[in-house]
Parts: structure tokens; sequence; C-alpha cells
């Protein structure tokens, strides 16, 4: 299995978490790796294929160098509301 680090958003587009945002961990293979800071934390991330979830990947310089950051939930957490911020923008 392949694993490839990422730095992108998602919004999932199927399934029960439907339009919540999620920062992309890792990419294995046809499955994104998923954590929102809240239900989906680092020690138990989801997995979804990529199919099923919108990336976004142009996104500010700032936020990408925050993901990159990311160690615990609260980074997570913080990244996500960056980016809440900077489209209300």
């Amino acid at each position: 299995m392949e694993q490839e680090k990422t730095a992108m958003l998602a919004v999932s587009l199927a399934g029960h978490d439907k339009g919540t945002m999620y920062v992309v961990l890792s990419r294995e293979d046809d499955m994104l790796v998923l954590a929102d800071g809240k239900n989906k934390l680092l020690e138990r991330p989801k997995r979804k294929k990529e199919k099923h979830v919108q990336i976004i990947k142009q996104l500010p310089e700032e936020i990408k160098k925050q993901i990159w950051l990311i160690v615990r939930d609260e980074d997570i957490r913080r990244v996500l509301k960056l980016y809440k911020i900077s489209r209300e923008q």
C-alpha cells in the first residue's frame, strides 16, 4: 500500500458525514486518510474513497504551511478554522 503525504483539505460528498470538512493526512492508492480533529482524530482517522470527497487544492500558503505542522488534533481544528475564516473574507 503506497502512502503519500499531502497538504490538502477535503469536503465529504457522500455518506452520513456529507458536508464535513477534513484535513487530508495521506493518500493510500484510491483511499484518502482524513481527520477533522473532533469526531475523527489523528489516532483513528477516517478512510474514504477519493471519489466520495471534493478535494480543495487551492489553499492560501499560510494554511498549507499549517497543514505540514499538524501533530495534534488541536492543530487540525485550527487549520479548518483558519480556512473557514479565509473563505469569509
